[in-house]
């Protein structure tokens, strides 16, 4: 009989799971979300809708190797490596990437948790407006509060009392269960009324509850309960017998707490993080791929000064060597000698800073590159292939249109803009929270009193058709109305949250200014570097032709070994100078095109890609002039 009642009470409850089923929004995010491996395979069988929510959904396998790219660009102990190359190789494997990259999914747990009817979690640079939260901070949309059972009014025993039913539930349904076995010997005084000294009973009973709350604010509750009493007293109508009960139960807000907009608001407020955290990575792809560009060109600015170096160290020698021969032949002073010798320790000890200086710039660059850095990785040495660019007229924008470009496309004001349609939210969930509590609630019970035979074969099954048939009905309807009389909660929440809301705004707009200031520096760094990079040229071909010129007189005796050195390291100063100058430059159109908001288009990056991991196209770079490739002769 125990078994009998247990069975029918796990069946009902079962079909009432079938028949309220999730939400569709909530069915349809839990299949979105990663499979575990071989789950497919689990899921024909024929409890699969039901067991689904309880396992484990995989997320991809994390990988921290390399990519393929890199290591086809690494052929002989060298790296070839075009701008386009080291963007790419950025996009699969920085780490920094790698990291942001886990927001977007964030925000997508974030969606699944408040479908629920949860708050959501929030993530880095996301707003998660604190009046959205009533109560304990962090609080979801269920209902609590006292009352929020399905009434006590009424049973078995024809005992009666005022009957409240509050909200409960989440969006997601919550189905409960209990079963119980107990036994009780107890001791009477007087066998008047029982029969017997002492009487003997035992009960087994089952409950089931199921909960949900609707988007609207209407909440609703089932109840079933079942036991099987039997007992040693006698004068007893039904021993032993099958006592059931249903209820059924709804909540209605009519004021605070109506409608989609209190109750779904931490749903608009994930959705719009999802966004958000758009917004989010790709300020990281932007960081990164500036980053990497200025490094690339630090590292080409890095290996001519190497070359400069180098030349300057084998004109030196050879200065040092037609001294040498100057003073066998007796037609130089020894020393003119110690001179050359000095310019030549001089040289070799540039020559080693610059040499070291290319390390620790092909060191970090690598670091950008890779997940990890292999001996072979580490030992490669990385040959740039593009050329530094020379200004041209189309690289500098018009000021209006560039502050137009960067006020619409700047992923961090976006990322603002949409902060502050998250506390829009939160203003009309306390502008809601203002009014007072006012619900509507209905219930419904039927009880049920059953027994056949000592046994009471079949007794709880008749009970149970009692309990739905409504043979022995409870029927309950009212209103609940609570009015906090000051409202002080309420009325501060409303208050900060507009609050806040102006505080976004300003600082929206203080975020625009910035990104104009940001833009007209551009514009004036570009300026100011064409400008340099000109001058730069011209001074290193005077310093070139005055170096040239002095050698010419020292060879037909009309100088010295000092003034030769002299003009030679003006020489020198003026090519690394030119160096800085143009690297510069090459810099100023790299923020300029961050400045505006144009990075990722202009180098021709797919945010997919980016998102992704695995690059399928190529980015572009923005095509350059090549440099002057000024050689010392």
């Amino acid at each position: 009989m125990i078994a009998r009642s247990h069975g029918a009470g796990l069946f009902i409850a079962l079909c009432l799971c079938v028949l309220v089923p999730p939400t569709p929004a909530i069915a349809q995010q839990t299949q979105d979300m990663p499979a575990k491996t071989g789950e497919s395979a689990k899921s024909a069988g024929p409890f699969s809708a039901i067991l689904s929510p309880f396992r484990e959904k995989m997320i991809p396998q994390l990988r921290l190797s390399n990519s393929p790219r890199l290591e086809n660009l690494l052929q002989n102990g060298k790296i070839e490596l075009t701008l386009a190359d080291a963007l790419a190789l950025a996009l699969e494997n920085n780490l920094d990437i790698a990291v942001q990259r886990y927001i977007p999914q964030f925000a997508q747990v974030d969606v699944l948790r408040t479908q629920s009817g949860q708050a959501a979690r929030g993530f880095t640079g996301a707003l998660i407006p604190g009046g959205l939260n009533a109560g304990a901070l962090g609080a979801g949309v269920s209902g609590s509060g006292a009352g929020a059972g399905v009434g006590s009014a009424g049973g078995i025993t024809g005992g009666g009392g005022a009957v409240q039913v509050g909200p409960a539930g989440t969006f997601d349904p919550a189905l409960s269960m209990n079963f119980s076995w107990d036994r009780v010997s107890s001791p009477l005084n007087t066998i008047q009324v029982s029969g017997v000294p002492t009487v003997t009973g035992q009960t087994t009973a089952f409950s089931s509850n199921y909960a949900q709350m609707l988007p609207q604010g209407t909440s609703y509750t089932l109840t079933l309960t079942a036991q099987r009493q039997s007992s040693t007293q006698q004068y007893l109508r039904f021993n032993p017998a099958a006592v059931t009960r249903f209820a059924f139960g709804f909540n209605q807000p009519l004021l605070s707490g109506f409608g989609r907009a209190p109750n779904e608001r931490f749903i608009r407020v994930a959705r719009n993080n999802t966004k958000v955290s758009e917004e989010v990575f790709q300020q990281q792809v932007i960081t990164t791929v500036v980053t990497v560009a200025n490094a690339y060109w630090d590292l080409s600015a890095a290996r001519e000064n190497v070359r400069v170096a180098e030349q300057s160290l084998s004109v030196s020698n050879r200065l040092y060597k037609d001294n040498q021969f100057r003073v066998e032949v007796g037609t130089m002073s020894p020393l003119e000698v110690v001179s050359a010798e000095a310019e030549v320790a001089a040289r070799t000890r540039d020559l080693t800073v610059a040499r070291t200086n290319l390390q620790l710039q092909e060191a970090a660059l690598k670091d950008m590159l890779s997940k990890q850095v292999s001996p072979e990785l580490d030992a490669a040495g990385v040959v740039i292939k593009d050329p530094m660019p020379e200004p041209k007229d189309s690289d500098l924008p018009d000021l209006r249109i560039a502050l137009g470009h960067a006020l619409e496309n700047r992923p961090d004001l976006r990322q603002a803009e949409r902060n502050l349609l998250n506390q829009g939210a939160s203003n009309e969930f306390t502008r809601n929270n203002l009014l007072p509590s006012v619900s509507v609630f209905g219930f419904f019970a039927g009880a049920g009193l059953d027994g056949k035979g000592s046994a009471a074969q079949g007794g709880v099954w008749d009970a149970l058709g009692q309990s739905f048939k409504g043979e022995y009905p409870e029927y309950a309807g009212g209103t609940t109305l609570s009015i906090p009389l000051r409202n002080r909660v309420a009325q501060a929440d409303n208050l900060r949250s507009q609050l806040e809301a102006q505080q976004l705004k300003v600082g929206l707009q203080r975020s625009r200014n910035q990104v104009s200031l940001e833009v007209r520096k551009a514009v004036i760094g570009l300026i100011q570097g064409r400008a340099q990079v000109q001058a730069a040229h011209e001074a290193t071909r005077l310093a070139r032709e005055i170096w040239q010129g002095e050698q010419g007189k020292l060879d037909a005796g009309a100088s010295t070994s000092y003034q030769v050195i002299l003009r030679e390291r003006d020489f020198i100063a003026a090519q690394q100078a030119e160096l800085i100058a143009v690297a510069g430059y090459a810099k100023a159109l790299v923020e300029m095109d961050r400045a505006t908001g144009s990075t990722l288009r202009r180098n021709g990056i797919e945010f997919g890609d980016a998102l992704s991991g695995t690059v399928t196209k190529m980015p572009i770079p923005p095509s350059s002039n090549a440099g002057t490739g000024r050689e010392v002769k």
